[in-house]
């Protein structure tokens, strides 16, 4: 079978679905893997590098045409799903939940969509191929960093001749993988760290990072499944935003990584909230989409100061900003989804498997996620 890595097309995208470390176990499998030249550009790895580790090359049209499955990172753009053929499938960062019409259209068109973002997280087997969480892991570090460059000021306690820094008082908001990784990157740099997440069992977890988890006296308890925070009811939601509003104008940094899968971002920190800090603190809105974000003046992939004096910075793909780390990762992670679907060299989905069936959007034809599928439905998609 014919594995080919496509390159991205997407503005500000340097990640690539597959590395030249990775192809080893690939073709052990009895895969051939074919690149698309300049794949690797954006994350500095040459066509030659691919080559090297056996690779094949090839132009975009022969890509396409020769391949049986298609490696990518993010959802394809419309010139490239009409390059894709009935029998083909496709895998990478899909967004079937933001964009089911996309999987309708592949599911049309013959195409075998397989989505990582659709992973079982809590499925102890699938921690390999968790996509997710490896570059949710970059993005938390990446946000500290970004943190730190705007802040102007030391984020650790500094003694020096010319007097005394104190350190920064950092908060996150959101204590998932990117959440945790933030906590940290942040203490390692110095800062007073606290955070704070809706899910209260996290909080053994920030403070094993050296956080001071911060107990709301609402004390809501908004556990979800599949690892996630289920939204809160517009009640709890005003409850809850009361008390953060006071705990987020003592912050000089503010983190926020909260998000619930396929829907709009929860607002946590408010107008008034900014309102409140102080003139350099900085926000960095790790959620900001065309959603929304978590901060209520976010604006994707853009930087604003307030009239008071506060840098909210809401960057859409921090995962990319680090390309070489992110593709390393990303690589090992569809890499054991493709290998966990391949028998004898060949693509054989077997649907009694829990992760085949989560990840296998569409298939013969059809929408085969019944998520995805009730989505279509108002609009007539088929199921």
């Amino acid at each position: 079978m014919k594995v080919g890595v496509a390159k991205e097309t997407a503005a500000g995208e340097r990640r690539v679905a597959l590395v030249p470390e990775a192809l080893g176990k690939l073709t052990a499998a009895g895969l051939e893997v074919l690149v698309e030249a300049g794949a690797g550009d954006g994350a500095m790895i040459p066509d030659q590098a691919f080559r090297d580790a056996g690779a094949t090359v090839l132009a975009t049209d022969e890509l396409y045409a020769q391949s049986e499955v298609i490696l990518r990172v993010q959802k394809p753009a419309g010139a490239e799903v009409a390059r894709l053929r009935s029998g083909q499938a496709l895998v990478g960062l899909l967004s079937p939940l933001l964009d089911p019409t996309l999987m309708q259209t592949l599911a049309e068109a013959g195409v075998t969509a397989v989505s990582l973002d659709a992973i079982p997280r809590t499925l102890s087997r699938a921690q390999t191929m968790d996509a997710l969480s490896s570059q949710a892991n970059v993005g938390g570090y990446k946000a500290v960093l970004v943190a730190a460059n705007a802040y102007g000021r030391y984020f650790p306690l500094l003694t020096t001749a010319a007097g005394t820094a104190k350190p920064a008082n950092v908060l996150i908001l959101g204590i998932g993988v990117a959440g945790l990784q933030a906590i940290g990157t942040a203490r390692r740099l110095g800062a007073v760290v606290a955070a704070y997440d809706v899910r209260p069992e996290t909080a053994e977890q920030a403070e094993s990072l050296g956080a001071k988890f911060v107990r709301l006296r609402t004390a809501i308890d908004a556990t979800g499944s599949g690892g996630y925070a289920r939204a809160l009811t517009p009640e709890e939601q005003a409850a809850q935003q009361a008390e953060l509003n006071e705990v987020i104008g003592n912050q000089d940094v503010v983190i926020t990584t909260a998000q619930v899968p396929g829907r709009k971002p929860p607002v946590l920190v408010t107008a008034a909230a900014v309102a409140n800090m102080r003139p350099g603190s900085v926000i960095v809105d790790m959620a900001a989409s065309a959603l929304g974000g978590n901060c209520e003046l976010s604006q994707a992939g853009e930087t604003v100061v307030t009239a008071n004096g506060v840098t909210i910075i809401s960057p859409e793909n921090l995962p990319a900003s680090m390309p070489a780390s992110s593709s390393q990762f990303y690589a090992r992670n569809i890499s054991a989804l493709l290998l966990g679907m391949v028998k004898g060299g060949a693509l054989a989905l077997d649907f009694d498997d829990e992760v085949t069936r989560a990840t296998v959007i569409a298939h013969g034809g059809k929408v085969t996620s019944d998520a995805v599928a009730k989505l279509l439905a108002p609009a007539g998609g088929n199921a």
